[in-house]
């Protein structure tokens, strides 16, 4: 490898373990410091660049190319504030083990703590919420160094998706000049000739990384067994997926070995797709375990993958059951914060599920026919409810309901997520839903779907509250920037109605004032300033038919939903009393 300077030889080596490595796209933010990566990145014909202006909205957008491809999309950016603002989605990716490189540059180590420009102290910025940190040596024509940035890219894309996948931060100094201009004397010219390991790497990556997923081990598996085979009612929980979730295929042998019925998160994976019709897939279970007296049964075993359930009526019912709850979790990582369960399996959750299908034998029980009249039950008592108002969960029904086959739904925290798994029923089409429940902010969702849109030609569609949509207005660049195109839902109900459910609802003031947060903003502008269509609709007919036409149209549409927020907390009300004595009846 030739180069006209250190800084380049330096940046170029890096990309060129990235791409070895597997990584396919990265994502940058214009800056001085950053030169080097920058025309690195650009001159390389095996990587997608996409630019963003603003740093967070980069993140995230990298955090949701990760979600839906499994690998990570490096974000770069200059040295100083700018590290700062990769914050939030580095805090999404760990607690939400998603992979993603963090490659920061920085100014020379001799000008920290000297009041130099743009200079801040970024060792170590993101703390614990990185699986590793790496300070790079600064660029230099030396073979052992170049071998040493080779391994370090390459252990660095190796940990972002190992057992506990998640961000990894490496942060590289550069000294000027940062453009590629020919500096006598930086690298020698017979440099590759004498140490060509270092300077053209290996035919592949420089370090293979390899990943090797564990089944339980046979003592573990023997428990296993005996639990399941003496259960007379047992749950599979399936929470939101991570990297190394769980296979539909293994999770549907699994339901065919034990009979027991699978209580889907609409985030992991399993609530959608052809599966769904021949195996034991439950949705409505947030909405039938909310009612009081639940006319469920404690389970006696559990099955635990995944992160910690969307639904706060599931985790209660967990919570307050005596059933020997097995958490399966590859890192040994406990995400069960009612501190009930009582095993803790670490193994590859898609290898437990094969493992434990082929040892199981279980003779079926009238638990999961029970089980499956419930939810046809609940969501025939949800078709049957009179609205009065229009209720913001039937738009985010309909969004999921009418969503074409396949898609990508990028789903907003607050109350589209717990909408999504009250009112989406499973269905047959091979959907690709994810939301940021790790940290479950409400900063960035917009650029965590545009990202995920990045991956895939499917239709993409985001749901967002107006809040959200509010934080992650830079992120609609990308739109042209990055040539996507997408559906976005906008429920705006003027300051976001997750507080409605709040005891504070009742202590006015201050909830007026300081929690509801009403802005009275017109977001239609927004349109003409990212340019895309904007629509606005009343009702749910109407926004139904502006859905369709738009998930089957070009370019970028934003169909807005106006509600007001009191009301469609009413709603729910109305609709919770009205399926629960209809359960009981």
């Amino acid at each position: 490898m030739s180069a006209p300077n250190r800084n380049t030889l330096w940046a170029r080596a890096a990309v060129e373990e990235l791409v070895r490595a597997g990584v396919d796209a990265a994502c940058v933010c214009p800056g001085s410091r950053s030169t080097p990566l920058t025309v690195a990145l650009a001159e390389h014909d095996d990587i997608r660049v996409f630019s963003h202006l603003d740093e967070r909205s980069a993140a995230f957008f990298a955090l949701g190319r990760a979600k839906h491809t499994g690998k990570p999309t490096p974000v770069v950016s200059t040295s100083g504030t700018a590290t700062a603002n990769f914050h939030p989605a580095v805090m999404e990716a760990n607690q939400a083990r998603v992979p993603l490189l963090v490659l920061t540059a920085d100014r020379p180590p001799e000008l920290r703590d000297s009041g130099a420009n743009q200079t801040v102290d970024q060792t170590k910025l993101y703390g614990d919420a990185v699986r590793h940190f790496r300070e790079l040596p600064e660029p230099e024509a030396d073979d052992r160094k170049l071998r040493s940035l080779r391994t370090s890219i390459c252990r660095a894309v190796g940990v972002t998706t190992g057992a506990n996948p998640g961000p990894v931060h490496l942060n590289i100094p550069f000294k000027k000049p940062l453009e590629p201009v020919e500096v006598r004397g930086d690298v020698p010219e017979d440099f590759a000739d004498e140490h060509s390991l270092a300077a053209e790497g290996r035919d592949g990556p420089f370090v293979d990384v390899h990943q090797n997923p564990a089944a339980p081990e046979d003592e573990t598996l023997d428990a296993l067994v005996e639990a399941v085979e003496s259960a007379d009612r047992g749950l599979v929980v399936a929470g939101p997926d991570d990297a190394h979730g769980l296979a539909i295929d293994a999770v549907a042998r699994l339901g065919d070995a034990t009979d027991f019925p699978v209580f889907a998160d609409p985030l992991s994976g399993l609530r959608f797709g052809e599966h769904v019709s021949d195996s034991r897939v439950v949705g409505g279970y947030d909405g039938f375990l909310g009612v009081d007296d639940a006319p469920l049964p404690e389970p006696d075993v559990v099955l635990r993958f995944g992160a910690s359930p969307t639904s706060k009526p599931l985790r209660n019912y967990l919570r307050d059951s005596d059933a020997r709850q097995f958490l399966v979790d590859p890192a040994g990582g406990w995400r069960e914060a009612t501190f009930t369960a009582s095993d803790l399996v670490v193994a590859d959750p898609t290898e437990t599920a094969r493992a434990l299908a082929e040892r199981v034998d279980r003779s079926a029980s009238d638990w999961t026919d029970r089980v499956a009249v419930l939810e046809a039950d609940y969501w025939n008592a949800v078709d049957a409810f009179e609205r009065e108002e229009l209720l913001e969960g039937d738009v985010v029904a309909a969004a999921a309901d009418d969503a074409p086959d396949p898609a990508t739904i990028m789903v907003s925290n607050s109350m589209p997520v717990r909408d999504l798994d009250r009112f989406a029923r499973p269905r047959g089409a091979e959907l690709t839903v994810l939301g940021n429940r790790g940290a479950s902010g409400i900063d960035g969702i917009t650029s965590t779907g545009l990202g995920a849109g990045s991956a895939t030609d499917d239709p993409l569609v985001v749901i967002t509250g107006d809040l959200a949509y509010y934080h992650d207005a830079n992120g609609l660049l990308a739109l042209d920037r990055c040539d996507l195109d997408a559906t976005i839902v906008l429920v705006n109900n003027d300051g976001g109605g997750i507080f409605h459910m709040l005891p504070i609802e009742a202590y006015d003031p201050p909830f007026t004032s300081q929690f509801k947060t009403p802005h009275g903003l017109d977001f239609e502008p927004t349109g003409d300033v990212y340019g895309f269509e904007f629509a606005r609709v009343e009702t749910l007919d109407g926004f139904r038919d502006a859905y369709r036409e738009s998930v089957g149209s070009p370019g970028t549409q934003v169909i807005e939903v106006q509600t007001d927020a009191e009301a469609s907390h009413r709603e729910r009300e109305r609709l919770a009393a009205a399926v629960e004595r209809n359960l009981n009846d």
